[in-house]
């Protein structure tokens, strides 16, 4: 069988918005296809990947849903759509969100400490550290990019740990390659101290101090939260809170967490376990309080030996305002020397 595929159409300027804003310099590639005997009764998307053999079939997918292809002079924007023997389809090749989300991004950093290895970053609440879907743009990796053209070299731009969207506070982020090894390596060994401050609904019934060792897993009834699990019965890995009581009234309590182990959520999800699920977190069961709509946890204090030097690094972030605001509105009192 003749492959009727036909060479590029045209190569143009696009200059339509995407994520992150109008990219005057992307390129849009269109290919003409007419679908033979082989292809026909296969899903549009499957069909597709003869025309266009180098991308992937997610990629493909995406074109489609966005309305970049074409048959028979109709758009069509359902992947499952039939192929038909002679179907003549037009496919436009453009960058998608997803493709683009490793640029650089003129995006105001926080810069807590620099130096040639490593620099320590004070991330605001509403902001993503690694670009996924929803957010292919604007996040953290994206502004460290446009900050140091060497984090192109370093995988994930030197991202070592993470934060919540809406957590803030401070993260270590590497220069080079082995700085990054060396404190993956860290944090693995737990050389790296880490402390939050979290403010929960309810007053604190529980010792003042309180270690929580729960293992944590995906949660079988709810695919986009964790929990506490049974380990002879659900996939999870253990994980370790220590809890100290700041100060508490009736309506809430003012917490300082330290982490041993850094599982996805975990403060979130063992505090919520205990029955004090953070202020405003509504996927843990959390409610808007005090005027504070994300949830109330902050990376306060960053601790650990420079991966080269050797020099013990300590760094302290301040509470934001807002939770700095729902603090005063509920009567909580802190104070740094606290913890």
């Amino acid at each position: 069988m003749v492959n009727k595929s036909l060479a590029i159409i045209s190569v143009v300027p696009d200059a339509e918005e995407s994520e992150g804003g109008p990219d005057m310099t992307a390129e849009v590639e269109t290919r003409l296809h007419a679908f033979d005997l082989q292809l026909h009764g296969k899903r549009l998307d499957v069909a597709l990947q003869t025309v266009a053999p180098e991308f992937s079939r997610s990629y493909l997918q995406q074109l489609i849903e966005a309305g970049d292809v074409s048959v028979n002079g109709r758009v069509v924007t359902r992947c499952a759509s039939k192929a038909k023997l002679g179907d003549s389809v037009l496919l436009h090749l453009r960058p998608t969100a997803q493709s683009q989300a490793f640029r650089a991004e003129q995006i105001a950093l926080d810069i807590v400490y620099e130096d040639e290895h490593l620099l320590v970053v004070n991330k605001p609440a509403g902001m993503v550290v690694h670009p996924a879907p929803g957010n292919w743009s604007g996040t953290l990796m994206n502004a460290l990019l446009w900050r140091d053209a060497g984090a192109f070299e370093v995988p994930r731009a030197g991202i070592v740990h993470r934060l919540d969207k809406d957590t803030s506070g401070l993260m270590v982020v590497a220069r080079n390659r082995l700085v990054m090894d060396r404190l993956v390596q860290a944090i693995a060994l737990r050389e790296v101290k880490r402390q939050y401050l979290a403010l929960v609904h309810g007053a604190w019934r529980l010792s003042p101090t309180v270690c929580i060792d729960k293992p944590i897993g995906r949660d079988p009834a709810n695919r986009l939260r964790m929990a506490v699990v049974d380990l002879e019965r659900q996939a999870g890995k253990m994980a370790r809170t220590d809890v100290q009581l700041l100060d508490a009234t009736d309506q809430c309590s003012l917490l300082g967490c330290s982490l041993h182990t850094g599982r996805t959520h975990q403060i979130r999800v063992h505090l919520a376990s205990m029955g004090y699920p953070l202020v405003a977190d509504a996927l843990y069961g959390g409610r808007v309080t005090a005027g504070l709509r994300r949830q109330a946890l902050h990376a306060r204090h960053l601790a650990f030996d420079h991966p080269l030097t050797g020099r013990y690094l300590q760094f302290s972030a301040d509470l934001p305002g807002d939770m700095q605001a729902a603090l005063e509105t509920l009567s909580l009192r802190y104070n740094p020397t606290m913890f």
